[in-house]
């Protein structure tokens, strides 16, 4: 069998982070400025969720969990400008989004084999992938998908600012409501995966004073120096 996280380490890209710190909006404008291919894993997690709902399952059961994981066939593009994700046939992008599946998808990321099976899904799209590299970002990419990556970023940002960011995106919702489910979902998340703290040998680019363009070229000026650091 082919080790496709061998492959594909030097196509990584990997970028963590907690929610509101912009690793999603950051990683989509690196990918379309330097022509490189863009993964949402969190995405894969949602549409595993809505899976798991849409078979009338409930996603804390972990057993059912499991069983939707085996038959499981997501489809995720890697083009920035095209977002479409589909399980089999049907277009779930914008059904990923709903708050019914926002709500349920710590429970099927908290599975372990699950985790295992989707983080081979993301080397294997990583390995084949039309791109000279892949901007990926998520929760545990620098330490468990992607841990001999050539880039491996932390972008985070004061709590206060990422409860900020996240509110401006969510019209009608209130900085004190944002701040809370942000502290539960950092809560809820770190209890499966630690992305709060860099692990050894992952740069953190911290954006709390930073607005929207110079966070993308201070992530741009680590990848640039790590890049080029690897080519030798």
């Amino acid at each position: 069998m082919t080790d496709t996280s061998t492959i594909s380490a030097t196509k990584f890209i990997a970028i963590d982070g907690p929610a509101g710190s912009g690793k999603s909006s950051v990683s989509k404008a690196i990918a379309r400025r330097e022509g490189f291919g863009y993964l949402d894993t969190g995405s894969a997690y949602r549409a595993l969720a809505w899976h798991v709902l849409d078979r009338g399952a409930d996603t804390d059961d972990a057993e059912a969990v499991r069983a939707a994981a085996a038959d499981f066939p997501v489809r995720l593009g890697l083009d920035p400008d095209d977002r479409t994700v589909r399980v089999g046939d049907v277009d779930v992008t914008d059904a990923i989004r709903e708050p019914r599946v926002s709500g349920a998808v710590s429970g099927v990321a908290r599975v372990p084999e699950v985790r295992a099976q989707v983080n081979e899904l993301f080397r294997a799209l990583v390995a084949e992938a039309p791109y000279p590299a892949v901007v990926v970002e998520g929760r545990d990419i620098t330490t468990v998908v992607a841990p001999d990556a050539p880039v491996r970023i932390l972008l985070t940002a004061a709590p206060e600012v990422r409860a900020a960011r996240r509110a401006g995106e969510l019209a009608g919702e209130n900085a004190a409501a944002v701040a809370d489910a942000l502290h539960k979902r950092d809560a809820s998340d770190s209890a499966v995966v630690d992305f709060l703290n860099a692990a050894e040998g992952v740069e953190v680019v911290d954006s709390t004073a930073l607005d929207f363009p110079q966070t993308i070229d201070a992530v741009l000026s680590v990848i640039e120096r790590l890049r080029g650091a690897d080519r030798g």
